[in-house]
């Protein structure tokens, strides 16, 4: 039933590992339909049935995506990012630079204002789809608590006080305009000096994206019985004075004490669940008083998520001593 989402996802996975690589050989429609097996023409009709979008501009997007993150960053010269990502000229490049984030690349490059950038689509998760994990392989890895002391920061985010859990999330934050998933993650991935970012290009891993709780009187009733907000974000510098876009919150965040809950890398598809309970039942059986500490429910107190399997699976709650 979910076979062509499948086969689009390996299709997605291949133009950035193709982009990443600057492999413009094997990131043509031709190299792309011959990997799954179906003619050009049929590979662009489900792409577009499935994604929404048609697949030369998906790639377009992503191109400039890449490329912006090497205006923004280095100080290779235009017409080498032009060429890097698949532009025949340093014109074409910075047109179709400006047309897609309405600044030149040089400009940008002297004042990185977000933009909202075409972040990589998934249209095939087992766990949206309800299929749960596959179940082959069962991770072996402990889960590791500690404490941490997580100097003063910034929050940017986007915040909703009724959803429940990631998926229930975006759902509610499709209906408000300007806060749908794309358009968030988008503006998101564009700015630059986020803490956590490590250099990745998509949502929700490398990029250092992350969701977060907010102890908040006016949200639900979270399973350990504490009202907070769900939020989603970026950690920013304490010092950081860039804009704000303006459907997001910035909160300062001041120095504290942390613990963290940490599962090693596992196989999405396969282990997701299984981590996932191991990390509830730590947290669960976490002897806090025993450790001289307790959960802090002072309103503003963050509970932060981190989610990248090929790295970590981390829950960090605000503690105080008692």
């Amino acid at each position: 039933m979910y076979e062509w989402q499948r086969q689009i996802q390996m299709i997605v996975d291949e133009i950035d590992n193709c982009i990443k690589n600057h492999d413009d050989e094997a990131l043509t429609l031709c190299a792309l339909a011959r990997r799954l097996g179906y003619s050009e023409f049929h590979t662009t009709r489900k792409f577009r049935e499935i994604s929404g979008m048609k697949l030369k501009d998906y790639l377009r997007c992503r191109r400039l995506a890449f490329a912006l993150k090497e205006v923004r960053d280095g100080d290779k010269g235009m017409l080498d990012i032009a060429f890097d990502y698949g532009f025949s000229s340093h014109e074409a490049f910075t047109r179709a630079f400006k047309t897609m984030y309405g600044i030149a690349p040089s400009a940008y490059r002297k004042n990185p204002v977000p933009v909202v950038l075409r972040t990589k689509i998934n249209p095939f998760d087992r766990y949206f789809f309800g299929l749960g994990e596959i179940g082959m392989m069962k991770s072996t890895g402990d889960v590791k608590v500690y404490l941490v002391t997580i100097p003063a920061h910034k929050f940017l985010h986007i915040k909703n006080y009724e959803s429940n859990g990631y998926w229930d999330f975006w759902q509610k934050q499709s209906l408000i305009p300007g806060q749908d998933c794309e358009t968030i993650c988008g503006l998101l991935d564009s700015i630059k000096g986020k803490l956590d970012d490590e250099g990745g290009s998509e949502a929700n891993s490398g990029s250092g994206q992350i969701m977060a709780y907010i102890n908040d009187p006016k949200g639900r009733l979270c399973d350990w019985g504490i009202p907070r907000a769900e939020c989603y974000g970026v950690r920013l510098p304490a010092d950081y004075d860039g804009e704000v876009p303006q459907q997001m919150c910035m909160m300062d965040v001041p120095e504290a004490e942390y613990v963290v809950f940490e599962h090693g890398p596992f196989d999405y598809e396969q282990e997701n669940r299984t981590v996932e309970e191991k990390i509830e039942r730590a947290m669960a059986e976490y002897d806090y008083a025993g450790n001289g500490y307790c959960l802090d429910t002072t309103p503003g107190r963050l509970v932060y998520l981190y989610h990248d399997p090929e790295r970590f699976w981390k829950c960090i709650r605000p503690v105080k001593k008692l």
